[in-house]
């Protein structure tokens, strides 16, 4: 069970890291008032919310019981963040406001999971 606990939070981590990757190519063109919402970011997003509840889950059956207000907190983020990723997907250009939300939540998201002990 812990081999595959593990192979899904190395699944978690690859989502993160597309979701961030996909907001950090932006920059430049988020200062040029060109930034869209990419295909890693909505990637990422989704990949991030179905192996986080595979996590949940796969630990819940495994006697290991997750601090529930934590994995509520970072889902209520990974909402929003899915949200403005999935409304502004096909947009041409996302506003700038948008997508340094989808940056700056990711980035909460990243300092609740290590954090938060």
């Amino acid at each position: 069970m812990n081999v595959l606990i593990n192979f899904f939070v190395a699944l978690h981590i690859i989502g993160i890291a597309a979701l961030l990757g996909g907001f950090l190519t932006q920059l430049k063109a988020l200062k040029a008032g060109e930034a869209r919402v990419v295909t890693a970011m909505v990637h990422g997003a989704l990949t991030m919310l179905v192996t986080g509840l595979l996590l949940v889950g796969l630990n819940e059956a495994n006697h290991h019981h997750p601090n529930m207000i934590k994995i509520g907190l970072k889902l209520a983020v990974l909402v929003v963040i899915l949200l403005l990723v999935w409304v502004n997907r096909d947009e041409e250009k996302a506003p700038a406001g948008v997508v340094g939300a989808i940056g700056g939540l990711t980035a909460a998201n990243i300092f609740i999971a290590t954090l938060w002990t």
